[in-house]
């Protein structure tokens, strides 16, 4: 008994066996950890993959796409033989709620555990991916400019339509006459794909609104300001326009017997005018010097046409805003003027930078307008004259146009007294007002449709991007006028701001247009006295309000269409938010993108 040589060797013997045991849970637990991780992850990729192509929402089950993705990414990542494991199973479906969720397993066995008797264990996981779409404020920037009747096969040079003419709510508009495949189609698809991506992907308590702004040289948008703030214009706005002079402008005088008037009639005809007071609507008077012999009454007839003055001419315009059917003051005519909604915009600076936090009321998408220097002005084309490069030019026309002018060219000269609705100044893009803003709201399916199909919703007018972008961030801003369409729901958080701004077009400014900053080679609202910086500060303008959106919390994309995304287009969009679309197709998928980011896939369980 006192000899204990070789007790190490027994009792390490009779110690092996809890030891294999302990050492094949540990080794076999690590396995079964390692397997179930992995299992985990190919569950949600295949529950993601399933969610991301569910294209039938109103099937109880997965459609054969939606499930054939499910498994292929389910088996992209576990693979039969993974850490010796055996054949996974993995069942995809479609939850009640239009998700997707997944069961996924897999049998184990044992390695060394196997020596203690120990089963194979089988590992089961479970899944659930959703589009996790908060409650979203949408507001589309649309360029609707005349290239956007073009196809993106017509390049950046055009494609030479003809202007037609329509009406709309009882005012005669214009646009270019779209081609098959124009870009103004295509769009109208993306904008519907944007919504059935973005709808069928929300659950039911989800709410999104949507807005639309088009936008040209000017927007449309004085029915949406008056619906929310009072006196938001002004009364009275300086036009360039015409004026009638107190002297009449000298045109014939011919002579001629009236055997039809007897002596005392012929002397009542000396020395009256007709008409006694202003002008037939062939734009002439006559004035009469008789005399009576012979039984004739012999007359010199003098013929006057008016005498304009061309020059800012100041108007009142608080009928006008107020939607009634007003006179156009610089007329002989008897032509009368309905406002159709496009704006001149309120005060501004002359700046090639901008501070976002100091800026012009323009610019400033939450500055209430409550003086001269805030309010808008309505655009008025019927009153718009051309004068050439004097700040005032008389003239007395002796044309039959219904008009009294004379012209030469559509083209702005010296020598050209033009009307903007001039035909020649209509078709070239020289003023435009577009399609309606819709303000934010709850839109159905039909509701988008209506907008996009309207029969305004026509293309026409010049690039100007900071005029879009400047309405999109007013409209969808949380503190300016139109801050109670973007409130949140009852009971709900703040919802995500979204704009996507699309355009086809770089930055096109041109001094003969009337727009929202007036025109440009007479009123210097951008350019100042230096015209070569228009198109510069026109650029900072844009980028500056691109600014304010973000400083909002408001996330932009941006989106060329046919358009290289230049560098103002690409620092305007959120970080990563700037897409090339480079035909129709590629915009409904780019807009169908926007929509699946805005719906935030996830893996929910």
């Amino acid at each position: 008994m006192r000899d204990v040589a070789g007790n190490t060797l027994a009792i390490m013997a009779i110690a092996l066996i809890p030891l294999t045991a302990m050492a094949g849970a540990g080794v076999d637990s690590a396995r079964l950890y390692v397997v179930k991780s992995r299992l985990q992850q190919a569950c949600d990729a295949g529950a993601l993959a399933g969610r991301k192509f569910l294209l039938d929402s109103n099937s109880t089950t997965l459609d054969a796409n939606a499930a054939k993705q499910a498994q292929q990414f389910f088996a992209n990542n576990f693979t039969t033989g993974y850490m010796q494991s055996g054949t996974p199973k993995f069942v995809p479906t479609k939850t009640a709620d239009n998700q997707v969720a997944g069961t996924a397993s897999v049998t184990v066995p044992m390695t060394i555990s196997k020596m203690m008797a120990a089963s194979d264990v089988t590992l089961t996981v479970t899944c659930e991916a959703r589009y996790d779409v908060a409650d979203a404020d949408v507001m589309f920037v649309l360029d609707t400019t005349g290239s956007m009747a073009c196809t993106t096969a017509d390049g950046t040079a055009g494609c030479s339509q003809p202007v037609d003419s329509y009406t709309t709510n009882g005012n005669t508009a214009y646009n270019v006459r779209e081609k098959n495949g124009s870009k103004l189609s295509g769009l109208r698809s993306a904008v519907l794909s944007f919504y059935d991506t973005l709808n069928g992907n929300i659950d039911p308590s989800t709410h999104v609104r949507y807005g639309f702004v088009t936008y040209s040289s000017t927007v449309n948008v004085g029915a949406a300001i008056r619906a929310v703030a009072s006196n938001a214009f002004v009364s009275q706005w300086n036009y360039n326009s015409r004026r009638l002079l107190d002297t009449d402008n000298y045109l014939s005088t011919s002579q001629y017997n009236r055997n039809d008037l007897n002596y005392s009639s012929c002397m009542a005809l000396n020395g009256t005018r007709s008409p006694a007071k202003g002008f037939t609507t062939q734009g002439t008077a006559s004035t009469f010097q008789t005399s009576y012999a012979n039984g004739s009454c012999y007359v010199e007839e003098k013929k006057y046409g008016p005498m304009w003055r061309y020059e800012l001419v100041t108007l009142d315009v608080s009928q006008y805003v107020a939607g009634a059917s007003v006179p156009d003051p610089s007329k002989i005519t008897g032509a009368r003027s309905t406002w159709q909604g496009c704006i001149e915009e309120r005060n501004t600076n002359v700046a090639s930078s901008f501070d976002i936090n100091n800026l012009p009321p323009d610019l400033d998408p939450d500055l209430a307008p409550t003086s001269n220097d805030t309010r808008w002005r309505p655009l008025w084309p019927d009153v718009f004259y051309y004068r050439g490069n004097y700040s005032s030019v008389d003239y007395g026309g002796n044309s039959t146009n219904p008009y009294g002018d004379y012209y030469a060219s559509p083209r702005r000269a010296t020598d050209i007294l033009s009307n903007m609705l001039m035909y020649e100044n209509i078709s070239s893009g020289f003023v435009s007002c577009g399609k309606a803003a819709q303000r934010l709201t709850t839109m159905s399916r039909d509701d988008i449709s209506a907008y996009v199909n309207a029969n305004d919703f026509r293309a026409q007018g010049g690039t100007y991007h900071d005029v879009g972008m400047i309405w999109g961030t007013r409209m969808i801003s949380p503190g300016g006028i139109f801050k109670g369409d973007t409130v949140a729901w009852p009971g709900r958080n703040e919802p995500n701001r979204y704009i996507v701004f699309m355009t086809d077009g770089d930055m096109s400014p041109n001094g003969a247009i009337y727009g929202t900053y007036g025109n440009e080679n007479y009123d210097k609202r951008v350019s100042g006295n230096s015209p070569g910086d228009d198109l510069a500060n026109h650029n900072a303008r844009f980028v500056a309000e691109c600014a304010a959106a973000k400083a909002r919390n408001i996330t932009v994309f941006v989106v060329g269409f046919g358009q290289s995304l230049t560098q103002q287009l690409t620092q305007c969009a959120s970080p990563g938010k700037a897409y090339y679309a480079s035909d129709n197709a590629s915009l409904q998928t780019a807009f169908k993108t926007i929509a699946n980011q805005v719906a935030m896939l996830r893996v929910s369980k």
